[in-house]
Order: structure tokens, then sequence, then C-alpha cells
């Protein structure tokens, strides 16, 4: 079986990621590099071309490309792969708002091609445990998820603030580990750091299986956190997700006097475990599962409908704040 061909836009700080998945990823060729900024035209360096235009890229009879590209191009380069006959997989978001994502939705819908979004967290060896265990039913019917994402400011972003960059990753963790989608959002933004867009959001939401969401992010914190807890009725599930690590929490059992059960009916800690998995590297994961789907064998990415759903709620986020209102979706 021949290698898929492959192309990459975007050669910023993901897309050096990408590169490094890339020129060692099995099944795969790497055909060529397209970027206006970083292009480096060194003869013979490189066993796949470089090229300043993508469209020249895209005319290379690509089974596929990577578009990590800033989102804001998001919309007119996935377009193009799509309308020359390119399977495509998008950094995340897959667009820069819903519109926008609905229109790639609908070419790729068209041409009937494969078009996956790379939201990286689901390949996080932890969160990947974590889902899991709560299809197994280990913690039972979920009651809360909560999310804290903080940390300094990425100097590679400058076309979209907190909730575009940062949130749609917990938006789709959401949807995704509950199996349920968003029923209505309440959240306010703030601006810190005299940029255009926000850098601070705090996110209350209720998904349609009535599981409560708590979603905190922000680009100003020198502390750096990546940490989700899911709440249910056997314990709660604490992902530290800079570490992969996974934690159980198991609800303790204990005897309670009459007068105090009538009272309030509660919980106390048990059993603490913390689970041993291989921890692969998340895009390492991503491209090989995208790259299997392509050649027709069972694999889990992420989907373009799935993509447009997490930016549809992020538009209501930002809608939320800047109405002070509660969003029905």
């Amino acid at each position: 079986m021949r290698n898929l061909r492959v192309g990459l836009i975007g050669q910023g700080m993901m897309g050096k990621n990408h590169l490094r998945i890339l020129t060692t990823l099995n099944g795969i060729e790497l055909v060529g590099v397209a970027d206006p900024i970083y292009i480096d035209n060194s003869s013979g360096k490189f066993s796949y071309s470089l090229y300043a235009d993508y469209k020249d890229l895209l005319s290379q009879n690509l089974d596929y490309c990577v578009i990590a590209a800033p989102t804001g191009y998001h919309k007119e380069i996935a377009i193009n792969a799509l309308s020359n006959g390119v399977n495509c997989l998008i950094e995340k978001p897959v667009a820069v708002n819903f519109a926008d994502a609905q229109a790639i939705q609908v070419v790729a819908n068209k041409q009937n091609l494969l078009v996956g979004i790379g939201h990286i967290e689901r390949y996080n060896a932890a969160i990947r445990e974590l889902r899991k265990r709560l299809l197994d039913g280990e913690l039972g019917s979920i009651y809360q998820i909560s999310i804290r994402r903080q940390g300094p400011f990425p100097s590679r972003i400058a076309d979209v603030g907190v909730v575009k960059d940062l949130a749609t990753h917990d938006i789709d963790l959401v949807m995704w580990l509950s199996g349920s989608r968003f029923s209505n959002i309440n959240a306010q933004t703030a601006h810190r750091s005299g940029r255009k867009y926000e850098d601070l959001v705090s996110i209350n939401g209720q998904l349609e299986n009535k599981t409560i969401i708590n979603v905190l992010v922000n680009w100003l914190s020198p502390l750096k956190e990546r940490s989700i807890v899911v709440t249910g009725e056997k314990g709660a599930f604490v992902v530290d997700t800079l570490n992969s690590d996974l934690t159980f929490y198991e609800n303790g059992i204990h005897e309670v006097s009459q007068d105090a059960y009538l009272l309030f009916k509660g919980v106390s800690q048990g059993n603490v475990t913390t689970f041993a998995f291989e921890k692969p590297e998340p895009l390492l994961v991503e491209h090989q599962q995208f790259r299997d789907k392509l050649l027709g064998k069972e694999a889990d990415i992420v989907s373009l409908a799935e993509g447009v759903e997490t930016v549809r709620i992020a538009d209501a986020i930002l809608e939320s704040s800047e109405k002070n209102q509660r969003i029905i979706l």
C-alpha cells in the first residue's frame, strides 16, 4: 500500500510540532510545507518541498493537508483544500466563528471529504482513560464537571481571545466526556492585558443531561494549571492534564445516626486510587488516528460536526458575556 501524500500549511508554534510528527509518521509522505512568513528556501535541505503560497502545495496531488495557520485563515484555506479534493486535519478551533465553521462544513459535505479537528486534549492519555472509566460506569451518574485552565500569555496567539483559543478545548471535552450537549450557558469575560480580545473567562452552564458545568480559563496567571474534576454518584475523578495523571476519590462508607441521616445524606472520603497507564504523545496519537481513519481503519477522530458545535458554544459564551445574560441553546 502506498504512503498517503500530506501537506502542512502553517509553520508557527503548532505547525512546527505537526512538522516534527509528520517527518516521522509511518504510512505518510510529507510532500511539502507552505508558510509565507517562516519559509526557508535552502536548496536541498529538506526531503519535502517548501512553498510560499499554500495553493501551490494544494496542487501537488495530496491525500490530505494539515491546516495549522492562524484561526482567521482556516475558512479560506479549508475551502480551497476541499475544493481541490484534499481531505483536511484542521487545528482547533475549526474556524473563527460559527458561520465560518458552517461554511467549511457545507463544502466538506458537498465534496464528501474527511475533515478532522485537532482538539489535542482528546488524545491526552489521562483524559482518554477517564472517558473509558466513565463509559464503564465506574462513577455512576455524573453530577458536575469542573475545569481550570490558566497560565501565562502564549505569545503565539494574535487573532482570538481565550474563549476561542483555550476554552474550546474544554467545551469539546465536556461534551465528549459526558456524551451530552449544552442546554444553557452563562459566562463573564474580562480584558486585563490591554489586548483587543478577552483574556479571562468564567463559564457556568448545564448540559441536556442536567450535568452542571464550571470552566475557568485565563492566560493571566504565572501559575500554569490544567485540571479536570468530574464529580458523580460514586465519587470524583481528578485529572492533572499537565502530567497526564488520573486519580479516583471514592465515596466512603460510614455509619451515621438516624438524626444526622434525616438532616443530610452526605459522603465521606474513601479509597484514593491513582491509575497507571501508557502515556503516548497526544499529537502523535491524533495524527495516527486521522491517518487510520483515511485508510478505512477503526479510528477515533474529532469530527467536523463536533468541531462546528464547539465553535457554536464558544460564540454563545461570548454572546452571554456581552449581553450579561444566560443563553439558552
